[in-house]
């Protein structure tokens, strides 16, 4: 039999009355799903506790523009685990860079995440333009929050132009999004994950090549290709930790955050063809190289119908914890 694993408030206090006649459940004890009807008729599952939904990231991410070259990321606010990963603040910038270089399509970006952030503050964006041309464009980003400097890189703009060449790496033959393992965790709601092989454990147990292969799609298309970019940068942070970790039995995601202090240290992408991420996109994804604490990687992101959307590599920390959390006050939900 299990155990407490549900709590009741027959007759709560005015101010939280909206739980009455509920049952609520302990999801340390239990696995809990969220299941969530798309349009196309499909069922997606996200297992609970959740972030929030898909449309929040894209209202987080789509950053406020106050002056020509100041913005503001607004708060996403309390949440289990209260630290932006690095993906968010690079499609952050990426929106920031293309509202401060109207009629240019950013190209690349390149983001060191010296700082994290947190969750439940706003950040500031400042877009320094080193160079406005006519056919390309270049700028310095910094997001910092509560005066601190948490992330700052390079942006290239263009204003495109018609093919003299074009070549294409094909994409690598894995099975479709229907034949890979549909993934639960995130806690996103309206955003789709399925892994080829179902590679992404966090079971320490699991030991196989330093790949990840992902489909990735989002339930609603936002307005603009620079958000689309946006969205398709924010999901290339989340495989390269795990990616590495995968030959080396006794390591897994389970123990990121707890035992070990992980993190994504740099992101750069390269931007191909324009996406929409309301279809399915493939993230592959290599871990190269490990060692002395960190995880390099690199990754292409591909349509179903096999262009090449972008591509981008990956620096990572995994390294044992110069102060155990607990000691400096902090647990899973915010240590590095």
């Amino acid at each position: 039999a299990v155990e407490n694993v549900v709590w009741a408030y027959p007759t709560p206090l005015p101010e939280v009355a909206a739980i009455a006649g509920h049952v609520s459940f302990y999801d340390d004890a239990l696995r809990v799903v969220v299941e969530e009807d798309w349009p196309d008729g499909s069922k997606v599952t996200v297992r609970f506790p959740l972030w929030g939904d898909a449309a929040e990231l894209c209202r987080i991410i789509n950053v406020q523009q106050v002056s020509d070259s100041e913005f503001i990321g607004p708060a996403h606010g309390p949440t289990h685990r209260n630290v932006v990963e690095g993906g968010q603040l690079l499609g952050e910038a990426i929106v920031a860079a293309s509202k401060a270089l109207p009629g240019q399509r950013i190209t690349s970006a390149s983001m060191i995440f010296a700082k994290a952030a947190s969750f439940d503050a706003p950040v500031d964006l400042s877009v320094d333009v080193l160079r406005r041309g006519r056919s390309f464009s270049s700028a310095e980003i910094r997001i910092s929050q509560s005066g601190v400097l948490r992330s700052a890189g390079l942006v290239l703009a263009d204003s495109g132009a018609g093919d003299v060449m074009r070549a294409v790496e094909p994409m690598p033959d894995v099975p479709g999004p229907e034949s890979a393992v549909p993934f639960q965790g995130f806690g996103m709601t309206g955003r789709e994950i399925r892994v080829v092989d179902g590679a992404y454990d966090p079971d320490p147990d699991r030991v196989g090549p330093p790949i990840i292969n992902a489909w990735v799609r989002f339930r609603d298309a936002p307005p603009t290709p620079y958000l689309n970019a946006a969205l398709l940068a924010q999901s290339t942070t989340h495989w390269t930790i795990a990616a590495g970790m995968l030959p080396h039995p006794g390591l897994g995601e389970a123990r990121a955050h707890a035992t070990l202090s992980t993190g994504i240290m740099k992101a750069t992408i390269a931007f191909h063809d324009d996406v929409d991420v309301a279809d399915w996109l493939l993230y592959t994804n290599h871990a190269f190289w490990s060692g002395r604490g960190l995880v390099q990687g690199d990754g292409r992101v591909f349509t179903r119908d096999g262009r090449l959307a972008a591509s981008y590599t990956i620096q990572a920390m995994v390294r044992e914890f110069a102060t155990e959390p607990a000691v400096m006050g902090r647990d899973s939900r915010t240590a590095m």
